[in-house]
């Protein structure tokens, strides 16, 4: 049995007084909040005052300061903290004291909920402030809180460790009101998006995540069984095959935002499940898909901070658009010295020696071109670069480039170093499609894990016909990262995934 701590024990106690007064310290019956902390404090005056006389709060205990028989208290509703004053004789208005001596004085503890009605009122020092007329026990906290103290605008033992924010982030919420604001950041992108592809008349869909084949991308999937089927599955770990399906079926825009799961490292940047928004548009091309990208983040940065420029780090990184653009050859070429447009896979493993790169000899040219590009190239680019025509041997599911031989027309976006963004020139050809599948599984073959699978059922779509189409996957986590100032792919995800605890508590 869990060892509980004094103030632990203190606390159930506690409860168990509650219990004995004859009081539910957690009540079924809803509460009839209809205000706000921030909105009070925004909208309060003189000539607004009568809109403010009977109001009805709930929310968290998070500083008690007792003067005998009246009291002020700090509670943090949904989106801010406000201060109650509470003075016995007004919630305690007949003989009986004992909801102000015995419940409030001895019960409450900080982080318990409570519900308050009453009227808003500026003190003496000027802070606006409820003068409450009624207060409800809502939530008993049996579990005290790390609780950040503040003193003239500056904050003390504030919990930073990592392995408890991301673990118990139902508390660093709490504790930590700032990290709330990058969630909120993460919904506004989104929505941004969503805006910005619903106005150009697409639509959002949904697609498999359970998959009997893991396509769309070059990845190592987890894998699950269907008992009923007596099959293996898949957690996808792209959605750009189902995607591109609904653009043969005659839809003209589809974009979804997915959970994708890759069974594979995790770092400052990765994270095993995580949310790319993918959108696929008939009758476009790459060309036009780097264009409305940079309107794209061009918006997104303005709805967020007003302005293009981005405070990432000590960098400053400016979203106005036009982009630069750099083809991966030039890209290598600008970074190392070595030209490798027209080396052969015993040259390119020659280089990567000569760059003091180790690779897997399981490795086929596309591989030992992404392992150059990412050691030497990619860190490079802190401005929105796009880095375009990728050789044909990297990107199976995209079109051969219509003036250049031996490339396609595919574009990543790079931002601070890491890429953001990964978009083609469809592949619509479907005997082409067939032809790079199999190279795919002959490179799986020499021991790649990672390499695509022939989806038979998506090469049967294709041969009844999709148009020119471009299509593009944006990493929401890593956006969410660059757009709201976050070190870590942990700071941008509610939950991310951890070793289990050795024991629980």
């Amino acid at each position: 049995m869990t060892q509980l701590s004094e103030q632990e024990i203190i606390r159930r106690e506690k409860l168990q007084e509650l219990h004995n007064l004859g009081i539910d310290p957690y009540p079924a019956a809803e509460y009839p909040v209809n205000d706000t902390s921030v909105n009070i404090k925004s909208n309060y005056s003189e000539e607004t005052k009568e809109q403010f006389q009977d109001v009805c709060l709930a929310g968290r205990v998070m500083m008690v300061r007792d003067m005998g028989k009246a009291a002020f208290v700090s509670i943090q509703d949904s989106i801010g903290r406000i201060q109650i004053y509470i003075r016995r004789d007004d919630i305690c208005p007949g003989e009986d004291k004992t909801l102000y001596d015995v419940v409030f004085k001895k019960l409450l503890d900080i982080s318990d909920f409570i519900g308050v009605k009453g009227y808003a009122f500026i003190t003496k020092t000027g802070e606006t402030s409820i003068h409450a007329k009624e207060i409800t026990i809502l939530a008993k906290s049996l579990r005290p809180m790390p609780i950040v103290k503040e003193r003239e605008g500056e904050v003390f033992d504030e919990v930073t460790d990592p392995e408890f924010k991301y673990r118990q982030r139902y508390v660093d919420l709490v504790i930590n009101p700032e990290v709330k604001e990058v969630f909120i950041k993460r919904t506004k992108i989104m929505q941004t998006i969503r805006d910005f592809y619903n106005n150009l008349g697409y639509l959002e869909v949904e697609t498999p995540i359970l998959q009997p084949i893991p396509g769309g991308a070059t990845a190592r999937p987890f894998t699950t069984h269907h008992n009923a089927l007596d099959m293996p599955l898949y957690l996808r770990i792209a959605n750009e095959l189902y995607l591109k399906r609904l653009i043969v079926g005659g839809f003209e825009g589809v974009y979804e935002f997915a959970k994708d799961f890759r069974n594979e490292g995790m770092d400052r940047t990765h994270n095993p499940e995580f949310t790319v928004m993918e959108m696929y548009a008939a009758y476009k091309d790459y060309e036009w898909m780097m264009r409305t990208t940079e309107s794209l983040l061009e918006k997104i940065a303005i709805t967020l901070h007003g302005t293009t420029a981005v405070q990432v780090g000590d960098k400053t990184i400016d979203f106005k658009a036009p982009f630069r653009r750099v083809s991966m050859y030039e890209a290598i070429q600008e970074h190392t010295g070595i030209d490798i447009s027209t080396m052969d896979e015993a040259q390119l493993r020659e280089v990567c020696k000569q760059l003091g790169l180790h690779v897997d000899p399981k490795f086929g040219k596309a591989k030992l071109i992404d392992e150059i590009f990412g050691e030497k190239c990619e860190g490079n680019y802190i401005q929105p670069t796009f880095i375009t025509d990728y050789p044909v041997e990297m990107s199976p599911l995209t079109k051969k480039h219509r003036s250049k031989a031996g490339l396609v027309e595919r574009f990543e976006l790079m931002v601070n170093g890491k890429e953001i963004a990964n978009a083609y020139s469809e592949l619509n050809d479907p005997i082409d499609q067939r032809e790079r599948f199999e190279e795919q599984v002959q490179l799986m073959e020499r021991g790649d894990d990672e390499a695509m699978y022939i989806d038979y059922d998506f090469l049967r779509a294709l041969e009844y016909g999709m148009p020119p189409t471009s299509g593009i996957g944006i990493g929401i986590d890593r956006l969410t990262m660059l757009m709201t100032n976050q070190p870590s792919i942990q700071d941008v995800l509610f939950f991310p995934q951890m070793k289990p605890e050795q024991q629980q508590k």
